[in-house]
């Protein structure tokens, strides 16, 4: 379907407006929409933290602030089909329809079963004219998470590779502060803001000591923070454990776990998840984000290490990369991004789609998105 320039140009700030609550709103989407009549914007509305309000509602109050009949015939540009369920706020679909809109024209419809189609269902039967599929790609791409967690019952991967050119995280002693330069640790910070987690290993854990948190980048949500560890190794006096009581820390363990190590943890403040692990001992990754998607969780950031990495790819579980590569060479003997994966033909691995490639400082910042 072909679509006005006006929506368009609509319908990209609506997108726009949506990415602010990427990273906040989770287990709900993250939607952007706008109220115009005449050309003129009359309100705007983004999806706020913890999910409620939904963004209409919030576009709607908005319009409503500058006159009470501000939205009798306006048009409404959403980048999610508006919910039809009764949750714990009325559904956006019935506000529309009260505020007296004419048309409401959306990115993509919901796959959620609640909704699937039924909130453009009750546009249409109330009158109210509805388009579908406006800017539907680049909607695609936003809501990747909240996508994968309603179909597929697991969060969306992203798999950042900080890396020298030849594809190397360390010197051979072990030395990686910095590889990269400022500007992409920056900009792994944003990365960091706009997932609902941070995923790392134990060995990440245990050598960097990180906190995961955001920095520098003003009044930002911090992000779940979440450690794979199958045997509990990380250590509850660092600096992840220190900062749980205040920023969600949730540990990934098997079964054998100590019990001591657990009691450690939980009296941080960490949530422990026993999740199953594989025939030879490590923790099955598939379990490890589905028991993530039942807490909400819809886009998980993970950065490392090496084996984490390949146990992700090599399961087919990593849905987008974003590799940060510098100029330098560090030679064989340096630690490489990813451990052994399973040996397999050249045509069985998954191949990624270049969405961006763009100069970062002195780096170099590409982003891929899995094929198929």
């Amino acid at each position: 379907m072909t679509h006005s320039p006006a929506d368009l140009r609509w319908m990209a700030l609506a997108l726009a407006l949506g990415r602010r609550a990427l990273g906040r709103s989770w287990p709900n989407p993250a939607v952007g929409a706008v109220v115009v009549r005449d050309g003129r914007v009359l309100g705007r509305g983004w999806t706020q933290p913890g999910g409620r309000p939904h963004a209409e509602t919030m576009a709607l109050k908005a319009a409503d602030e500058q006159s009470p009949d501000a939205t009798r015939g306006a048009s409404v540009y959403v980048t999610l089909e508006p919910c039809a369920h009764h949750g714990q706020t009325p559904p956006c679909a019935e506000a529309l329809i009260r505020a007296g809109v004419a048309r409401v024209v959306t990115a993509l419809t919901d796959p959620d079963p609640r909704v699937a189609g039924r909130g453009h269902q009750m546009l249409r039967a109330a009158g109210v004219a509805v388009t579908e599929g406006c800017r539907a790609a680049e909607a695609r791409f936003d809501q990747a998470g909240f996508l994968s967690r309603v179909t597929r019952n697991r969060p969306m991967v992203t798999l950042k590779l900080a890396s020298s050119f030849d594809g190397r995280i360390a010197t051979e002693s072990g030395e990686s502060r910095w590889i990269t330069g400022p500007e992409a640790r920056r900009y792994v910070h944003y990365l960091r803001a706009t997932h609902d987690a941070v995923m790392v290993g134990s060995g990440t854990s245990r050598a960097d000591d990180p906190n995961l948190l955001v920095r520098d980048l003003g009044e930002v949500g911090q992000p779940l923070r979440v450690v794979c560890d199958t045997h509990l190794v990380s250590n509850p006096d660092g600096r992840l454990g220190q900062g749980a009581a205040t920023n969600p820390v949730v540990l990934c363990i098997g079964a054998h776990a100590g019990a001591a190590e657990q009691a450690a943890w939980r009296a941080r403040g960490a949530r422990l998840l026993v999740c199953k692990t594989t025939p030879v001992g490590h923790l099955d990754l598939d379990d490890v984000l589905g028991r993530l998607a039942d807490l909400g969780v819809t886009r998980v950031f993970c950065e490392g290490g090496g084996g984490l990495a390949a146990g992700l790819l090599g399961r087919g579980l990593v849905d987008r990369l974003v590799g940060f590569t510098a100029g330098l060479v560090l030679g064989a003997e340096g630690r490489a991004s990813v451990a052994p994966l399973p040996r397999r033909s050249l045509a069985d691995h998954a191949r990624f789609s270049l969405v961006e490639s763009r100069a970062l400082g002195g780096d170099v910042v590409h982003i891929w998105e899995k094929q198929g």
